[in-house]
């Protein structure tokens, strides 16, 4: 028995009638990877997968952290199912039915995942729809599943024996769970000394090397020498480095997708090819994912525009952030923390935007690398999940969303995936389009995943709060178009 993070159960506290904690991933393979396929090559790595045999067992009243066991009721026929889409079973219908999908809430009895084998493609390929609560994965730990599950090669080896049998847990009685929960409350004084002392240990070794100064400066307005801030130093004559706007000061506008969520989604897909991003990237010196805002800010731009919501201050996205270190005791599990950055929506030059949202993007990370992001995790493991639970819920019954302004508009990750082709059982997976999660006031996510020569985006929004999301979806490929022809 193992008891999840504050990160992990802050994806299943924040689950409401709307909102979901669930994420996944459609993945779209040649012909030969069909539902009897798939339910053996499941079965067979199953002790390679420790997540897919995890259940949740929450303590009584929310007043710890829930833990996970080995489900003494894993049903492998309950997880995999067998779908089709109707004739012709275009990418607009495909779209639909993974949609649909995603608003359905996971059974929190067995272990939180799905996996739905589609047939029907108008391609001749084979759909894959993988569901999985994010509690029990992020982006990585997500990409790592996936090349666990598949194989580097068209003739696929047999995975290795597992070393010892797999053996179900007993669900623990509420008294066993109060008992331990009345443990760990008396242990809370000892632990939160040892976050505290691990937090300050990290900020004494960033102040050593200078990046929690750095950091400070960028967040100093702009000042006359020898002016306001006499502890900064002569830095470009008194001024902070940061021009003005490329950190955000302000809570985010507000635009038609920040608002209160339904529980209906929209979904959508397009690629565009690596090779195109890169070549910009490397024609204005910034970064793969500088690139990836840009194109996002661009057709986010044309979509506001269009419906007459463009606001004059910049849009912001929230851009996870691994922190991952390669030494967790625990491959699947939680291990992200987030930026802030401008997309320079109010910009209508698509060079002078990329430069802003990469001075943005430079700047958020250096805010990022000052703050001990792992150390800071560690204090929100005493906060009780009723309390959030319940917050969760106050806010989507108050509908506050539709009248405050989100602290940022969009969610825009990019998650870097295997650069060689992927089979399973011999047939070779093509793409890999991310679903992602909306939640109240921020009801757009765009979730970037890298396969082979390509970027394959995934759109999610609430059904109602963007019902023409394929415009906002074709318009990525025009805003990469823009963006290559600068690059000329």
């Amino acid at each position: 028995m193992k008891q999840l993070t504050s990160a992990d159960t802050s994806f299943l506290t924040m689950e409401t009638a709307t909102q979901f904690g669930h994420v996944g991933s459609l993945y779209v393979y040649d012909k030969g990877a069909d539902y009897a396929t798939t339910l053996r090559q499941i079965e067979e790595r199953l002790h390679l997968l420790p997540p897919y045999r995890r259940q949740l067992v929450e303590v009584p009243f929310d007043l710890d952290h829930p833990y996970w066991i080995e489900s003494p009721n894993f049903d492998l026929d309950f997880h995999v199912r067998h779908i089709a889409v109707p004739p012709p079973g275009d990418r607009e219908q495909l779209a639909d039915l993974v949609a649909h999908l995603a608003s359905l809430p996971l059974d929190r009895s067995r272990p939180l995942w799905e996996w739905y084998v589609i047939e029907g493609l108008e391609s001749g390929g084979v759909g894959h729809f993988a569901k999985t609560h994010h509690a029990t994965i992020d982006g990585a730990s997500g990409v790592e599943l996936m090349t666990v599950l598949l194989d580097d090669n068209p003739v696929p080896s047999p995975p290795p024996p597992p070393t010892e049998p797999w053996r179900p847990d007993t669900v623990p009685s509420p008294a066993e769970l109060l008992g331990r929960t009345f443990w760990n409350l008396a242990a809370r004084p000892q632990q939160a000394a040892r976050a505290q002392f691990r937090l300050w240990q990290e900020l004494m070794e960033r102040s050593r090397d200078g990046s929690m100064e750095r950091s400070f400066r960028q967040l100093l307005p702009p000042a006359p020498a020898g002016g306001w801030w006499p502890w900064a130093g002569d830095v470009e004559g008194g001024r902070a480095p940061a021009p003005t706007g490329v950190l955000p000061t302000r809570r985010a506008p507000r635009t038609p997708f920040n608002a209160t969520i339904t529980a209906h989604r929209r979904w959508s897909y397009v690629s565009v090819p690596l090779a195109e991003v890169k070549r910009v990237k490397s024609h204005f010196g910034v970064t793969v994912n500088d690139v990836v805002l840009a194109v996002c800010a661009g057709a986010l731009r044309r979509w506001l525009v269009e419906h007459d919501a463009l606001p004059a201050d910049p849009l912001l996205a929230m851009c996870p952030i691994s922190t991952r270190s390669g030494g967790e005791a625990d491959t699947y599990s939680n291990q992200v923390s987030a930026m802030i950055a401008s997309l320079g929506t109010d910009i209508e030059d698509v060079v002078e935007r990329l430069r802003l949202i990469n001075r943005s993007t430079v700047a958020a990370k250096e805010q990022f690398a000052a703050v001990p992001a792992a150390a800071l995790q560690d204090f929100a493991q005493f906060a009780p999940p009723a309390v959030a639970a319940q917050a969760s819920r106050l806010l989507a019954q108050t509908r506050i969303a539709d009248v405050v302004n989100p602290p940022f508009n969009v969610t825009i990750s990019n998650v870097p995936g295997p650069r060689e082709p992927l089979y399973l059982a011999g047939a070779q997976l093509r793409h890999t389009y991310p679903v992602s999660i909306v939640t109240d006031g921020m009801g757009l996510n765009i979730t970037v995943s890298s396969y082979l020569d390509g970027l394959d985006f995934g759109l999610i929004a609430c059904r109602e709060l963007v019902p023409d999301l394929w415009r906002l979806n074709d318009w990525l490929a025009d805003s990469l178009a823009e963006l290559a022809d600068a690059a000329t």
